[in-house]
């Protein structure tokens, strides 16, 4: 399992305005972004006992979750993804899915899973039989990323965060979703190390590394 550090700091505003403007001094915008940002859409799932929100907010040092994620609207291009964390080390894996493929699974089609030639999709499928792992809700952000080379380092800020409640039709351009939180989340992530300039570029003296949750935030109303 390839695992990359991960921290996470909540922020304000202002942290953001200072933030925006260290990193694009020193590090480079992702080149899938839109004009420096991109809109992004998951649809997280999770057990009877929501056992993915519990362990997340108990700070479980060993967890996982599944989501299905798309980006800017565009659903020519669908991943199921499984994030999984060691402490603050972390790992995702990825397969691809076709709009009918996820449609399905957010339906409760899912035999064809079974046979699927990824790994990961059959992975899903087993727990969805197996541990009622379902879909649970849709979370919408906005993001800003920058990338640096050395560390292969990501920089990522995130705001906006909106929850869909009770829908699960992530597919759906009409599903209703309302802010849950001012919130914004700055998230750095590397390999073997984290250059100085990015740690310097990063620091702010008022903050300090927390377990801010998009998905446990937009669980607020379901």
């Amino acid at each position: 399992m390839n695992l990359r550090h991960e921290i996470k700091h909540e922020i304000d505003y202002s942290d953001m305005l200072i933030l925006r403007h260290r990193l694009r001094a020193v590090a480079y915008p992702d080149p899938h972004a839109v004009d420096g940002k991109y809109f992004i859409r998951s649809l997280y799932f999770d057990d009877l006992s929501d056992k993915a929100l519990r362990e997340k907010i108990n700070g479980a040092p060993l967890r996982e979750k599944f989501r299905i994620r798309y980006y800017n609207g565009d659903t020519s291009v669908i991943h199921l993804e499984k994030k999984s964390k060691i402490d603050s080390l972390g790992n995702k894996q990825s397969a691809p899915l076709t709009r009918e493929q996820a449609q399905s699974i957010v339906d409760g089609s899912i035999e064809w899973m079974y046979e699927s030639e990824h790994k990961l999709i059959r992975e899903l499928y087993s727990k969805m039989r197996t541990q009622g792992i379902a879909p649970k809700t849709i979370v919408d952000y906005t993001r800003e990323p920058f990338i640096y080379p050395a560390g292969n380092v990501r920089v990522t800020l995130d705001y906006n965060i909106r929850s869909g409640m009770r829908c699960t039709d992530f597919l759906d351009p009409d599903c209703v979703t309302v802010p849950v939180s001012d919130s914004m989340i700055l998230e750095v992530k590397w390999d073997g190390f984290l250059p100085d300039i990015i740690r310097d570029a990063v620091h702010l003296t008022d903050t300090r590394e927390g377990a801010f949750s998009k998905y446990a935030a937009c669980r607020i109303y379901c």
